[in-house]
């Protein structure tokens, strides 16, 4: 038989058992067609299962996010947590606004009831951080969300948590992934019509509600005026609601972007760090002239936040996450947090300096990702630069958009009662410990053979002298370290220049565990002398980081 002629025969069989009426009249156009290069990108495997859960392009075929591929990973799932003892175990589903969530959603409550298990379905498109809540409120042995986060608008993606609140680790992702690919047929998953629990929004959000007031003091300051945008995503009704609960000034929501849209109209990447993506909240903070500008992501894990900037064309500059990471962690450090503090690798090392001036402070990295920050011992808190930060890791053991919200609003408002501002409080963190300007290099491919291209180059042609400092260490962490397991990544370590204007310098080079991207993650430590010094520091980390970037793209040939 020839090549095309098995394609299409692997069509039908698929088209045969596909139980979405969308994606089977998709299929059978590509088949009438015979459009055997697009049924060969659709064929060319199945989409893998990892860490990330599964994440692509909405569509019909195994390399496609449908509802077939769906019920193939619930039932590994749930083959898994029989494995594992779980039998007659409950399982939370979560799902948020994007076309087909509800749908996958379903699938998969009926499938983990046919298979013994219990389900308890989320009773309407709520953020991720509720569905990461639910699972150590009711005691479950698993759940998933289905989401994909900020990715454009044709993606969904499909997060499985286990039993303590955190996303998967090796090697339970590879032990699911095995049991989703003995799943020989549909036909061969039970998949009642009935037979879960759907949740009562009351007491699903209600007690999600109540935990918010853990992050706050009592009796803080709340007079803070704040701009919020949803990014069409699914935060704002939780959030508004727990800024209400905790006295905080109703925020005023950008308009257009209030209400769940899976076409987010407005955004080209309804992400907050994309270029772009905020410009209506800055609009309307022109407008409305508030003290911050807060921003969750379409499943609001995610929390950005922007400060007034007179030098910038908007009026506003948006912080990085690093420097939100530092923010909230030395609003912790004031109000007495105790345990642990921790970062990935990629973020900025500026919070080893806060914790190592905090008495008792212990402090932590990890590999990229929650999945693995959630995991460490004594945990208090938590951020990667992604713009994650977990504030409040006995309620939710992962990001949380709307707590770290509530704490960047009393924080603002604390500053605000003494006349001063989150920038003000940033400069004294440049003064105290050094000005570490972070930036990042990130490339998305259409082909993903540029990234491991650009991998190979590095490894072997390593750079020995970056924006004219010298590399003093190099290390290949797909090696693993004493405290990090392997992970596709490479890091450089950079000495100081001769004048003592940078202290150190750091690289990261990893490819994006969720999107067609390549990332570079550079960090420049300059020292302060006083809040004088602080717009020559500025400037100057701003010229070695450009300087690094461009050094870099050369050496990666990306």
């Amino acid at each position: 038989m020839e090549r095309d002629d098995v394609l299409i025969a692997q069509a039908r069989t698929w088209l045969a058992e596909d139980p979405d009426p969308d994606t089977r009249e998709e299929l059978a156009r590509l088949i009438d067609a015979g459009d055997t290069a697009e049924l060969a990108a659709r064929f060319a495997g199945t989409l893998q299962f990892g860490t990330a859960g599964l994440r692509g392009e909405l569509g019909a075929g195994p390399m496609r996010m449908n509802r077939s591929v769906v019920i193939r990973a619930a039932a590994g799932l749930a083959a898994y947590l029989k494995k594992q003892g779980h039998t007659g175990g409950t399982v939370v589903i979560g799902y948020d606004a994007r076309y087909k969530s509800a749908d996958f959603a379903l699938d998969t409550a009926a499938v983990m009831v046919g298979a013994g298990l219990k389900a308890a379905l989320l009773p309407k498109p709520l953020p991720t951080p509720v569905l990461a809540f639910a699972i150590r409120h009711l005691g479950a042995v698993a759940g998933i969300e289905v989401t994909a986060s900020h990715n454009p608008p044709r993606d969904n993606g499909y997060k499985v948590y286990l039993g303590d609140g955190s996303q998967i680790v090796p090697p339970a992702d590879a032990e699911i992934a095995a049991e989703i690919a003995a799943v020989a047929s549909l036909d061969d998953v039970p998949r009642p019509s009935a037979g879960w629990e759907t949740l009562r929004y009351e007491d699903v959000v209600g007690a999600y509600l109540e935990r918010t007031d853990a992050v706050l003091t009592g009796g803080s300051a709340r007079d803070v005026r704040v701009v919020y945008t949803p990014m069409h995503g699914v935060g704002r009704d939780v959030l508004t609601a727990a800024f209400e609960r905790a006295g905080f000034p109703a925020p005023t929501v950008v308009a257009a972007q209030a209400e769940p849209d899976p076409d987010f109209p407005t955004v080209v990447f309804p992400n907050p760090e994309e270029p772009g993506a905020m410009d209506l909240a800055f609009a309307t903070a022109r407008e409305a002239r508030p003290d911050i500008v807060i921003a969750n992501d379409p499943d609001a894990d995610r929390c950005a936040v922007a400060v007034p900037d007179q030098d910038s064309p908007e009026g506003w500059r948006m912080l990085r996450g690093d420097e939100v990471g530092a923010l909230l962690a030395t609003h912790l450090v004031h109000k007495n947090a105790r345990g642990t503090f921790t970062t990935t690798i990629v973020s900025s090392s500026l919070l080893s300096r806060i914790a190592a001036a905090s008495t008792g402070t212990p402090y932590t990295e990890t590999l990229t990702g929650f999945k693995w920050l959630a995991r460490v011992d004594g945990l208090r808190y938590a951020y990667e630069e992604a713009l994650g930060y977990c504030v409040d890791p006995e309620g939710v053991r992962d990001k949380d958009g709307i707590t770290a919200a509530l704490l960047v609003a009393e924080l603002a408002a604390e500053l605000k009662e003494s006349g001063r501002t989150l920038s003000d409080l940033l400069d004294d963190l440049a003064v105290e410990h050094g000005l570490h300007a972070t930036d990042q290099l990130s490339v998305r491919v259409q082909d993903l053979s540029l990234i491991a291209d650009a991998m190979r180059r590095l490894r072997e042609q390593p750079p020995t002298v970056l924006a004219g400092l010298h590399i003093t260490s190099a290390e290949d962490l797909a090696k693993g370290t004493e405290s990090l397991p392997p992970t596709d990544g490479l890091r450089y370590h950079l000495a100081g220049d001769e004048s003592g204007t940078v202290s150190a310098a750091r690289v990261i080079v990893r490819p994006s565990g969720t999107e067609p991207k390549i990332k570079c993650y550079l960090e420049v430590v300059v020292p302060v002398a006083d809040a004088a010094a602080l717009a020559d520091a500025r400037a100057k980390a701003a010229e070695v980081l450009a300087s690094i970037k461009t050094d870099l793209s050369k050496a990666a040939g990306i």
